[in-house]
């Protein structure tokens, strides 16, 4: 199981009171060096943390794997088209949420989406859909052209260490099953911490988890190179 680290929030920092630091392409490059699968730039329609020409820098300098969250439009499409990162991920995106709040409904959209995806797979860029764990969200994944899905970790992390951890636990692990049967990659995120992604091994197949928020808080107290490297141990 590998593990990519998502810098918005090293661009949120920056963005607070202007100016160039913290920059978010020193972050993926310290992310890099510590053994980072890859590197998540979610590029939100608002440009609330990470900006074009952030993933310019880590597009055109980083050596390890740019994967860039977007939103389904076709603003978002060109960019990918132009910048050619190693693979997307399609989260649906609101300008009020304070962060992505649930999985992508790729079973309401299958056409739309699947039409969305076709470019992108012809230009060589893996797609990944962010769904939360539902037999629904992954067979209409599986119909939909992707070659990943990302499971939507978020209510598992809320319920962790409550009542209700183990049957958002048997969600994640029964979609993950369905999802390899229909022969998807396997990635996770959202609100995984250096509590809860212990668990993430007793998911049979999952290639990489995609966290940001948690390593960055980490951060702040003990350095980056620090936080990442104690996560990637958590990983392995």
């Amino acid at each position: 199981m590998l593990l990519g680290v998502n810098i918005d929030h090293v661009a949120t920092l920056r963005n607070a009171r202007g100016g160039e630091e913290p920059e978010p392409l020193l972050a993926a490059q310290i992310c890099e060096k510590c053994g980072a699968s890859s590197i998540t730039t979610h590029l939100r329609e608002d440009r609330r943390h990470i900006k074009d020409e952030d993933v310019y820098a880590i597009r055109k300098t980083l050596k390890t794997n740019l994967n860039l969250e977007m939103a389904v439009t076709d603003e978002m499409q060109a960019i990918a088209l132009k910048y050619k990162p190693r693979a997307v991920c399609l989260v649906p995106e609101k300008r009020q949420e304070v962060t992505t709040e649930g999985g992508l409904d790729v079973a309401g959209r299958l056409a739309g989406i699947a039409e969305f995806v076709a470019p992108l797979k012809n230009a060589g860029i893996e797609v990944s859909l962010f769904i939360d764990p539902a037999r629904k969200q992954v067979e209409a994944a599986a119909k939909s052209g992707a070659q990943f899905v990302e499971l939507h970790t978020g209510a598992y992390s809320l319920a962790y260490k409550t009542v209700n951890e183990a049957s958002e636990f048997k969600k994640l692990k029964e979609a993950a099953k369905i999802a390899h049967d229909f022969g998807l990659e396997v990635n996770a995120g959202h609100g995984l911490n250096y509590k809860n992604v212990i668990r993430m091994h007793e998911i049979s197949g999952l290639y990489e988890l995609n966290i940001g928020h948690s390593i960055i808080s980490r951060a702040v107290f003990v350095g980056l190179e620090q936080a990442v490297n104690e996560m990637i141990e958590l990983v392995k």
